[in-house]
C-alpha cells in the first residue's frame, strides 16, 4: 500500500465531453481556473490539454498553452504542471483509400508534438508510449522512433516525461527507452485503463501492469468514467498514485455532474480513509524527482 499519495486531476482533456457538461472547461481561463480549483482541493499536479475557444475541441495551439500557464502562474497557486503532448497521432484511413488520411485525421512529427513543450517548459509532458485503436473508429500512431525523439526533446529542455501506457506491450517499449538512457530516474508511468480498446479497468489488469513495470519506477493509475474512483481505491492499495478530473470522468455520482474540485475531494476522502495521505505539490516534488 501507498501511505503518501499523489493526486494529479486530468482536468479537461481533448474528447467530446463538452456538450455533456457544462462543467468542462474550454478556454484558457476556464482550464487555468479549473487547475487552481483542483489544486486547492488537494491536487498536486495538474494534466493540461487546451481546447479550441470557438469549437470547444481540443487544441494544440501553442498560445493557448501559454496563455493558460500565464493566468496558472499568475494565480500564485502551488501546483506540478503536467501538459499533455499526446496531441497529433490520430489517422483515420480514407474510405476511397486506405492509404490516404481521412476527414478527422491530425497525424504530426515528434518535434511538432512537443512545440509547446518547449515552449511552455512545463514540470511533466506526457508521453503515450505505442500504437493503438483508440476509442472510436481510428488508430492513435505513435511509433517507437517518435518516442525516442520526444523524450530526447523532453530531457532537452529538463521535463519529466510521463510515461502514459494503455497496455503491456506499451510498458515494454517504455522500459526500453529506460534501458536505453532515454529517461531519467526515478521513470514516472501512469496506467491509463478502461480506455477502449485498452487496458481494462479492473483489479487483475492494474495488478498485472504494476507488476511488469521496473523495480525503480514510480506510479500512479487511473480508470475512466464509473471506475474512476474505484481504481482510485485499486492504486493506493497496490502501492500507486492516482488519478481523476473531467478528461476521464464527468460524474461523481450517478446522474450527477462534477467539477474537477469535486473529484479531487472525493480521492483525498477515499485515500484519507484507507489511512494514507495526500502529498503536497513540495512533497510532490521530492517524490517525483522535481526538486
Amino acid at each position: 500500500m501507498n501511505h503518501d499519495v499523489i493526486i494529479t486531476c486530468a482536468v479537461t482533456g481533448a474528447g467530446d465531453t463538452t456538450g455533456r457538461s457544462n462543467l468542462v472547461p474550454i478556454t484558457p481561463r476556464q482550464v487555468a481556473d479549473a487547475a487552481i480549483e483542483a489544486a486547492n482541493a488537494g491536487a498536486a499536479v495538474c494534466h493540461i490539454h487546451v481546447r479550441d475557444p470557438e469549437t470547444g475541441q481540443g487544441s494544440r495551439d501553442i498560445e493557448l498553452f501559454q496563455e493558460t500557464l500565464g493566468y496558472i502562474r499568475e494565480s500564485g497557486t502551488d501546483m506540478v504542471i503536467n501538459l499533455t503532448a499526446g496531441m497529433g497521432g490520430d489517422w483515420v484511413p480514407s474510405d476511397e483509400n486506405p492509404a490516404l488520411p481521412g476527414p478527422g485525421t491530425d497525424m504530426i512529427g515528434p518535434e511538432e508534438r512537443m512545440a509547446h513543450v518547449v515552449a511552455c517548459k512545463p514540470d511533466i509532458c506526457s508521453l503515450d508510449c505505442g500504437t493503438m485503436n483508440f476509442a472510436g473508429d481510428y488508430a492513435y500512431i505513435n511509433t517507437a522512433p517518435y518516442l525516442r525523439t520526444m523524450a530526447e526533446i523532453a530531457r532537452e529542455h529538463s521535463v519529466k516525461p510521463e510515461l502514459e501506457v494503455f497496455d503491456l506491450g506499451q510498458i515494454r517499449l517504455a522500459r526500453k527507452l529506460i534501458e536505453d538512457g532515454l529517461i531519467d530516474a526515478p521513470p514516472m508511468f501512469q496506467l491509463c485503463l478502461g480506455i477502449p480498446w485498452g487496458a481494462g479497468a479492473d483489479t487483475e489488469t492494474m495488478t498485472a501492469m504494476k507488476q511488469a513495470l521496473p523495480p525503480e519506477a514510480m506510479w500512479a493509475g487511473f480508470g475512466i468514467s464509473s471506475m474512476q474512483m474505484p481504481m482510485v481505491a485499486q492504486a493506493v492499495l497496490l502501492g500507486g498514485n492516482v488519478r481523476v478530473g473531467l478528461e476521464d470522468n464527468i460524474y461523481l455520482d450517478r446522474g450527477v455532474l462534477a467539477s474537477n474540485g469535486m473529484l479531487v475531494e472525493r480521492a483525498v476522502e477515499i485515500i484519507e480513509r484507507l489511512g494514507a495521505r495526500v502529498l503536497s505539490p513540495d512533497e510532490a516534488r521530492t517524490k517525483i524527482g522535481l526538486a
